[in-house]
């Protein structure tokens, strides 16, 4: 069982995700955000923070085009990633990147990409880094169950197997590869099916959902990859609740769907109800976390708003490298 304390910074944190994702999205339809729709994980919270709580502050991750979530469970500051989405030299990337692109090197987050499977490789690079270094550093890679039936995924688990790196893929399976059905395009029931025959490697199906079972099994896979340089694979049964990017309003899936999701498998939910039961926190203590989270947020959009405009004349710093 976790311990208390951890799991009320488990909600704390969970909470404060959801309020930047859903505060993106009102934003992006009031129309203070332009340019490439944000990809919000509201509903996959419990991966993010269960995986990262597991980690290092000097561990890394890479992820993917819907990673806003894992840069905050790592420790990334809100008012320099809505700069970023705004555009804005005071972003993580001077603006440039947007909200696919977000890194911050300081806290071990080595970038989001917006192309699918492209971070396992990277992956690979950093945790061969890390076993000729001797650091003892973990590599977390996030990628989703789309990723899965990309060339780079086998290459990628792979070429970790053999060169027994420090590296823990972790698959966010919310069933749907932007709108089509896992099911449709892989015979497989699991992602991780055959992994430990084919890949020789551990692999651990958990519930996306219960932010202790996410974190249980990346302290086991991190411990493993730490000690003995010994790579592995984590699956997440999780859901989004929105459509594959903010914009996107196909009917792929039915409301009903989604909505028996959110009223009983929701895993912001899911932890209330517990720390409720066993008198780890309040109703109103609740309530004061979801208001600390809004003015967070609400902080952060001031300080994206009054950053400076971007220069024009500066159009080609950091393009190309000086001999």
């Amino acid at each position: 069982m976790v311990l208390g304390e951890k799991r009320l910074d488990f909600l704390r944190n969970m909470i404060r995700i959801r309020e930047f994702e859903e505060s993106l999205r009102a934003m992006y339809f009031n129309g203070e955000l332009f340019g490439v729709a944000p990809h919000t994980s509201c509903g996959q919270e419990a991966m993010a923070v269960g995986v990262c709580s597991a980690l290092m502050e000097n561990d890394y991750i890479l992820t993917t085009h819907r990673g806003h979530g894992h840069c905050i469970a790592k420790g990334a500051e809100m008012k320099y990633m809505l700069a970023e989405l705004f555009g804005k030299p005071t972003g993580y990337c001077k603006g440039r990147g947007g909200t696919m692109h977000i890194a911050d090197i300081s806290h071990g987050i080595l970038g989001a990409n917006g192309v699918v499977a492209a971070g396992m490789p990277m992956a690979n690079g950093v945790g061969l880094a890390i076993k000729r270094k001797g650091t003892r550093q973990v590599c977390v890679c996030f990628f989703g169950d789309g990723a899965s039936n990309q060339g780079a995924f086998y290459e990628s688990l792979n070429f970790a197997a053999v060169f027994k790196l420090p590296v823990v893929f972790v698959c966010e399976n919310n069933m749907y590869g932007l709108s089509t059905p896992y099911k449709n395009v892989s015979p497989r029931k699991n992602v991780t099916d055959g992994a430990e025959a084919y890949f020789c490697i551990p692999s651990t199906i958990v519930d996306g959902m219960m932010v202790n079972e996410v974190y249980q099994a990346t302290l086991n896979a991190v411990a493993q990859a730490r000690e003995c340089h010994s790579p592995s694979l984590i699956e997440g049964k999780t859901y989004r609740y929105y459509g594959h990017n903010v914009s996107e309003q196909r009917s792929y899936r039915t409301k009903e769907e989604v909505e028996e999701v959110r009223k009983n498998r929701d895993p912001i939910m899911l932890l209330e109800k517990e720390l409720l039961k066993e008198g780890l926190i309040t109703e109103q203590a609740i309530k004061r976390l979801e208001q600390e989270a809004r003015d967070e947020v609400a902080d952060a959009r001031d300080f994206a708003i009054i950053s400076p405009a971007p220069d024009v004349n500066k159009i080609m710093d950091d393009v190309f490298c000086e001999k």
